[in-house]
């Protein structure tokens, strides 16, 4: 099966004024994600799609081929599926028919070039249509995340079926991670959500599963990638 790799990557972000070429441990961020897409020896080709005329730049001279995105599909409201939809598409087009889609979005710069080999094969390995990252959660809707309930009073989110008096008695739960996204191109084109199909995941440590989306969490992922030994 053939397979490409896509960074997503809008010029507009609020959180973070340029985060996606922010310079991280020399280089650009969005420049992590075309590295570590050319590092897995998987792919076909790496692109990069975006509406922005700095990122085209940088992602060219980082070797990425790049897909012009539409106005409509860069706004803030913008749903990323959408974009997916149009660079398949466009991939398509000019390039030719391909299998295996995978997204390595560029505010998960901490990945390791392993990441999308094992969600590509977890995938297929288990016939299903989408592979995500995980990592364990800080929290648990069992045990300490509430909401306000009709009567103004707290309530958990999740009421177990039995009393919990610890966290690790709780149902495991994970947060969703943008470190990988690896799907099928069949699947993105015909559906509009990724729970609409059969989906499993790949666990990855909090330490590579940072999502930049403002300056701590980019402080973070400075902090994590500049350790004594130079490593992750």
């Amino acid at each position: 099966m053939t397979a490409n790799a896509f960074i997503f990557a809008r010029g507009g972000s609020k959180g973070l004024l340029r985060k996606n070429i922010k310079i991280l441990n020399g280089k650009p961020l969005i420049c992590h994600s075309i590295d570590v897409a050319f590092a897995c020896n998987e792919f076909d080709q790496v692109f990069v799609s975006t509406d922005c005329d700095e990122i085209s730049a940088i992602s060219k001279a980082a070797g990425a081929t790049v897909i012009k995105r539409p106005v409509e599909l860069a706004g803030d409201e913008s749903p990323e599926w959408l974009a997916w939809q149009h660079a398949i598409t466009y991939v398509f087009n000019h390039y030719g028919v391909f299998d295996e889609f995978v997204s390595l979005p560029a505010t998960s710069p901490l990945r390791s070039k392993e990441d999308g080999t094992l969600a590509m094969r977890k995938r297929g390995g288990q016939q299903a249509d989408l592979c995500i990252a995980i990592t364990p959660a800080n929290r648990s809707p069992y045990f300490n995340m509430v909401k306000i309930a009709n009567d103004g009073q707290l309530e958990l989110v999740n009421k177990p079926e039995t009393k919990v008096n610890r966290r690790q008695d709780a149902p495991k739960v994970f947060d969703i991670t943008t470190v990988v996204y690896a799907s099928t191109t069949e699947f993105i084109l015909n559906h509009t959500n990724m729970f609409d199909g059969k989906i499993v995941g790949i666990e990855v440590p909090k330490e590579r599963a940072v999502d930049i989306d403002d300056i701590y969490d980019f402080m973070l992922a400075e902090a994590i990638s500049t350790n004594v030994d130079g490593n992750i």
